[in-house]
């Protein structure tokens, strides 16, 4: 039998096989599904906290209850197989406050978890194709990111998790951790995300101007996670954590509202969470902050620094908003010469997402992985 399946999807049944999911093999059965939504571990014990499922249209429920393995097919081109170990239907409402602490549609992983299927199906996957990427001189396999580690000598290696291009306050936590580790790995997600959030294109030209311009040549590892965005607050940022593990990075910056979005989390509730499961495999930086204050003349953060009233957010929406009237943002938020890279790239009609996308232009084919 054949079941259709989006691009987010495609990308999970890629990243479950090249080991960016592991210890998954597979889309999640409901035994495993169970016990991510309940106790934020796998059967086995191993933690993982964001279930990724296999959503089946409710006509096809029957006949995969009697099929063995299945075909993955995208826009009528099969790209991949999946043994069919276990079909079951989801308990929305309990699952959407598991994942993301709330059932509010205005919440866009919620809205987007809403339209699919209540079906799943688990089981192990295999590629006979992979996903087209516009950024694939960014892609890194999590063999290929950890065999650079190896190469450059990089004993700790400090994940940075982000989806906007980078302003003061990121470049305040990458600078602790490049103090910390020997290397950086800086790893935008360029995978689905909601309208008015900034496109891959513009991620990777504010960062590939950093790393050749201000970081340290022998220090620094750009790539991409090809992966939709949850926005699910705590359980997705150790999730974005437990990934980097695999792509080889010994430590992960966790910062202020960590993978959140809105009014839907609290600062520092991702940080709670990670440090509530002891065997995470990958020590988390729990960082604070930062801000700007204009009494110190720089970013800051409440454990360095006294003035709290004169202190202001790097405000991604003031960012967003200057940046779309073609206008730079506060210098002390953003460096000029990453504001003029990015108002260029909103004259081209290529700063932010205009519809919910999946960080893919549709005439791209080039391929996904290569080596460093």
């Amino acid at each position: 039998m054949q079941i259709p399946i989006d691009f987010d999807c495609w990308l999970d049944h890629f990243n479950l096989e090249t080991g960016v999911f592991s210890p998954l093999t597979g889309f999640l059965t409901e035994a495993e599904y169970e016990a991510v939504i309940n106790q934020n571990r796998l059967p086995s014990g191993k933690p993982w906290t964001l279930p990724i499922t296999l959503p089946v249209p409710q006509e096809l429920v029957d006949k995969a209850k009697k099929t063995h393995e299945a075909e993955l097919v995208f826009e009528n081109r099969t790209v991949g197989r999946v043994k069919i170990e276990s079909v079951f239907q989801i308990q929305r409402n309990r699952d959407l406050l598991s994942v993301f602490g709330t059932t509010d549609a205005q919440h866009p992983g919620v809205q987007k978890e809403m339209s699919r299927s209540v079906w799943r199906l688990g089981g192990r996957v295999s590629v006979a194709s992979e996903p087209p990427n516009e950024l694939s001189r960014l892609y890194f396999s999590p063999e290929a990111s950890r065999e650079h580690f190896k190469r450059m000598g990089w004993n700790t290696v400090v994940g940075f998790q982000t989806r906007n291009p980078i302003h003061r306050a990121h470049e305040h936590l990458q600078r602790i951790g490049l103090e910390i580790c020997d290397g950086l790995f800086v790893q935008p997600l360029v995978g689905w995300k909601k309208t008015g959030d900034f496109t891959p294109i513009a991620i990777a030209a504010a960062y590939e101007w950093m790393r050749d311009t201000i970081y340290p040549s022998n220090r620094v590892l750009l790539g991409t996670l090809r992966t939709a965005m949850r926005y699910g607050g705590p359980k997705e940022a150790v999730f974005h954590a437990l990934i980097r593990k695999n792509f080889g990075c010994t430590h992960f910056i966790m910062g202020r509202d960590q993978a959140g979005v809105g009014n839907f989390y609290g600062r520092y509730d991702a940080q709670k969470l990670a440090k509530s499961i002891s065997d995470l495999g990958i020590e988390i930086l729990a960082l604070c902050g930062p801000f700007y204050c204009k009494r110190c003349e720089r970013i800051v953060t409440e454990k360095t620094c006294r003035h709290a009233e004169e202190t202001e957010d790097v405000s991604g929406t003031l960012i967003r908003k200057a940046l779309a009237a073609g206008q730079r943002p506060d210098a002390n938020a953003m460096r000029p010469e990453i504001s003029d890279i990015l108002i260029d790239l909103g004259k081209k009609d290529q700063l932010f997402v205009k519809e919910p996308n999946h960080g893919v232009r549709n005439d791209s084919h080039a391929r996904a992985q290569r080596s460093v």
